[in-house]
């Protein structure tokens, strides 16, 4: 399956409007909204496409401990009523020591738009910051608009979507540690077998910085990984562990949970 979505991730496919080349940042060749479709439900499903110049890279929803996260201002667009982004499985990209979750060559992130207003249209235009990095990160800014959607499902957009990391319902035992500027998260999962990265991320408050797991895994199998969660006030803060979003990232399909069982 996921050799299949990454051929389907190479197709050539219909021309919406590309930021024009003079405006594009260093490390990035191409840029555009990918216009979608209107699904059963009236939602608009799109995308947002870059395409990277050899050697660098741009950033995951959670990067790790360096990196820039996307971020999104749709004041461009009309009868928006909320997004919901659909990313794909991100790489594990170690630069120099330094690791982070990301993406080479080409990114294609999915988004969900439930309109305003059912029985008017959606129009998309988006400002987008972000990162890129080579050898140094630099910050990037877009602003893009999308054509008007298409009658048929993109092959790209879809294929991005069969790569969203599959959902687990499992739960991992976890220990909750206060540390002097927030919150500690060890996580123990029995097995973690090619298993290359852990990703932490707390969704419902943005603002808290999530450190780059660091995992272990025994002679077992037995994979730990240890987070530091740090708030903006630089202190220990109440975290419910059904909150946590936890991401394993490896040889095989992306997997996700939600939430940990803390003991005591």
């Amino acid at each position: 399956m996921r050799h299949l979505a990454l051929a389907l991730l190479m197709l050539p496919m219909a021309a919406p409007s590309h930021a024009e080349p003079e405006a594009l940042p260093p490390g990035l060749v191409g840029a555009r909204l990918l216009p979608g479709w209107t699904d059963d439900q009236g939602h608009r499903i799109a995308a947002l496409e870059l395409l990277l110049e050899p050697g660098w890279k741009t950033y995951w929803r959670s990067p790790g401990d360096t990196g820039i996260a996307p971020s999104f201002d749709w004041d461009g667009s009309g009868n928006i009523g909320s997004v919901v982004f659909h990313w794909p499985a991100p790489e594990l990209i170690d630069s120099g020591g330094s690791r982070s979750f990301g993406f080479h060559d080409r990114l294609v992130l999915p988004f969900e738009v439930v309109p305003a207003d059912q029985e008017k249209p959606v129009t998309l235009a988006a400002t987008v910051d972000f990162g890129l990095c080579e050898n140094i990160c630099v910050p990037a800014n877009l602003t893009l608009t999308a054509p008007p959607p298409e009658d048929q499902p993109d092959l790209a957009i879809q294929a991005a979507l069969a790569e969203q990391p599959q959902h687990s319902d499992e739960k991992p035992a976890c220990d909750l540690t206060e540390i002097d500027d927030g919150i500690q998260v060890a996580l123990t999962l029995p097995d973690g077998e090619g298993v290359k990265a852990v990703a932490v991320e707390l969704p419902d408050r943005p603002e808290v910085w999530v450190s780059m797991a660091e995992t272990e895994t025994d002679a077992k199998g037995v994979l730990t990984a240890t987070a530091d969660l740090v708030p903006p006030e630089g202190k220990p803060f109440d975290l419910d562990p059904d909150t946590l979003r936890i991401t394993l990232i490896g040889d095989g399909p992306a997997r996700e949970m939600r939430g940990c069982d803390a003991a005591g």
